[in-house]
């Protein structure tokens, strides 16, 4: 993971990202030699987005009956 500042990053941004997207390596974007941006390539989940969700569901009970204003839980 390299770092590069601000200043060379606006001048360089295409070659940077081509070279991001072409090692994979991810890059620290600094402004005043402070870590502020990180930029990496972009992973595709090949997962549905409701298998996401499978196996998050704590409690089902009467799916289809109201719900009233005091049977939500604050979190």
């Amino acid at each position: 993971m390299g770092k590069i500042s601000k200043t060379e990053f606006k001048a360089h941004a295409l070659a940077v990202l081509r070279e991001i997207e072409q090692s994979g390596q991810s890059k620290i974007i600094t402004d005043r030699g402070k870590p502020t941006l990180e930029i990496k390539k972009l992973r595709q989940r090949e997962t549905e987005p409701l298998a996401l969700l499978k196996g998050t569901v704590i409690k089902y009970d009467a799916a289809t009956s109201p719900v009233a204003d005091n049977d939500w839980e604050n979190a």
